[in-house]
């Protein structure tokens, strides 16, 4: 779940070393001359992405809500000690599913595998090509996640040693992971479903998925936690996985019979296999991704009792900027991947382009917000229960160095997208991630005897932060081929923007004595400063960005009070 945050400003562009410096700043401050219209930006495409939009957003607000509710339930209910130490080694798990095998990994290989077939569909290829690609792929998935699933409830003990050999109850981690394994299987059908339906444009589905998984956690702690203890949020994890495969199942099968109604009487096409070495190269990039959890977790299991809660605690609050940021792409995607997959390569680098602009600005203004108020918001948060005012204070210190990543994670996300639309394998994503886990590792190792989890987080920013430099100047022939210096000058405005306002709102936040008076000045403080300073720098994606949360706030209201 790291999803594994972080961070860019002078970087030099793939194609900008035969431009001075001065060159490059002039190019920076010239006016920028109006954009020619996007190709895909017409009124029913908009439409289209509008709606998918919304819906992306409305759930993903309420499933981030409820990540929240199940995270204050977890800390309100076991704490921050040795039971939720056990529990979070076992958590482990399914957030290398999630990244593998929803987020990051698979949909990134079948998203234009589906968006390939359904071109060649328009283009009248004999048979039902999406029909033959689903023939050809899900059982053979379905088969190699329950063997990898099987195989994690096998080698538990082995694994919870593996990945915190410092633990003090090592059983009650390995009985949580036995739990938290079954998700392998679902998270791939999970992850199956919301890639084949998303390449439909059909959003409500894959979207709910998330409200569904975290529904399932909490009600399970609060059914079974008093007999079962932190066993309960693992069975959870269970449950909710299938609960996400459940509520997609029903619109996956509306798109099949439909679609082979449509398609009755015609030639069977040969069923279609996923091209291996783009699988290969996916999922490597994801695992080496998320492996900055194991990291932390691993360095942190070393630490004082409680130290692993910490680390957690403050990235599940720091990265709801970051998932706020990433919806965009989320929806927008499959657009990409189509685009590629028509050859229409100028609307694909448009798509890209502004998707970072948006992106890099939704994120900062969070980050800013995030580091300006962190020990009203944990205090607001988690304090209660056994949740203590130490556990603030080390969680809020801790979230404060983990968000200064924020920016470098949503580039990731944005970026990645980009080497992978086409649907080509390309192992230059896979180096960028093993650099920055080299960078994590090594500062991690040097700094977290002197600093603990401060040093942790800061080495998982640095590290993360490194991968997406090293992403934005591979653009090019490998991905959609952005104009990079542009780019960078253009990130660049927000970035002071957020600078500025994290310092106003620091001191602004610290004036009340009471928590949420405090968040709501800081809070208040940052976006107005950002939002002015944004105005005044013209930063290219700010507009886009307020326009977008304009939109989505009078929907969400129309829908709620009409």
């Amino acid at each position: 779940m790291t999803v594994t945050p972080s961070r860019t400003s002078g970087v030099p562009g793939s194609r900008a070393g035969s431009q001075p410096a001065g060159a490059e700043r002039a190019l920076a401050a010239e006016p920028r001359p109006p954009e020619p219209p996007v190709p895909d930006a017409g009124p029913s495409s908009r439409g289209v992405l509008a709606k998918a939009a919304l819906v992306t957003a409305s759930l993903s607000v309420v499933g981030s809500f409820l990540g929240l509710v199940r995270d204050q339930s977890l800390a309100r209910l076991f704490g921050a000690g040795q039971d939720t130490d056990a529990f979070l080694v076992a958590w482990t798990v399914p957030e290398f599913a999630a990244t593998l095998l929803i987020e990051d990994g698979l949909a990134f290989a079948l998203i234009p595998a589906f968006s390939l077939a359904l071109a060649r569909r328009a283009q009248g290829a004999p048979g039902d090509p999406v029909r033959a690609l689903v023939a050809g792929t899900l059982p053979r998935l379905a088969l190699a996640f329950a063997a990898v699933g099987a195989l994690l409830v096998g080698g538990a003990p082995q694994l919870v040693e593996v990945l915190a050999p410092g633990l003090d109850d090592p059983g009650l981690a390995v009985d949580c992971t036995r739990l938290t394994a079954t998700c392998v299987l679902t998270f791939g059908l999970a992850g199956y479903c919301s890639a084949a339906l998303r390449a439909h444009r059909r959003f409500l589905a894959p979207a709910a998925i998330y409200v569904a998984y975290n529904a399932g956690i909490i009600a399970a702690m609060f059914a079974v936690g008093g007999r079962w203890g932190v066993r309960s949020a693992a069975l959870g994890v269970a449950a909710g996985g299938l609960l996400m495969v459940a509520v997609q199942v029903p619109s996956l099968l509306r798109q099949v019979r439909r679609r082979a109604g449509e398609t009755a009487g015609a030639p069977v096409a040969e069923a279609q296999p996923l091209n291996i070495a783009l699988m290969a190269t996916v999922l490597l990039f994801a695992l080496c991704r998320q492996s900055q959890v194991l990291i932390e977790r691993f360095l942190a299991s070393h630490l004082h009792s409680g130290a692993i809660s910490h680390l957690n605690y403050a990235q599940k609050v720091a990265q709801i900027p970051m998932s706020m940021s990433l919806m965009l792409c989320t929806v927008t995607f499959p657009v990409v991947a189509r685009a590629l997959a028509e050859g229409d390569t100028e609307r694909a680098r448009r798509r890209v382009e502004r998707d970072l602009s948006v992106a890099a600005s939704v994120v900062l203004l969070g980050t800013a917000v995030v580091v300006a108020c962190a020990p009203q918001l944990i205090h607001l948060l988690f304090q209660r229960g056994a949740f203590t005012a130490a556990d603030t204070a080390a969680t809020a210190g801790v979230m404060r160095v983990y968000a200064f990543g924020l920016l470098g994670q949503t580039m990731v996300g944005v970026l990645v997208r980009s080497y992978f639309s086409a649907g080509r394998a390309t192992w230059y994503p896979v180096g960028a991630m093993v650099a920055g886990i080299v960078v994590t590792s090594w500062i991690g190792a040097m700094t977290v005897g002197r600093y603990g989890v401060t040093g942790i987080a800061a080495a998982n920013a640095a590290g993360i932060t490194v991968t997406a430099v090293l992403l934005l100047c591979g653009m090019g022939p490998r991905s959609v081929p952005i104009r990079t210096r542009r780019v960078v000058a253009e990130l660049s405005r927000p970035v002071r923007a957020a600078v500025i306002a994290t310092v106003v709102g620091t001191f602004v936040a610290a004036r009340p004595a009471d928590p949420f008076a405090g968040l709501l000045a800081g809070a208040t403080a940052v976006t107005v400063v950002f939002v002015l300073l944004g105005w005044a720098l013209d930063a290219q994606g700010f507009a886009p960005a307020l326009r977008s949360v304009g939109t989505l706030t009078r929907r969400l209201a129309h829908a709620v009070f009409h």
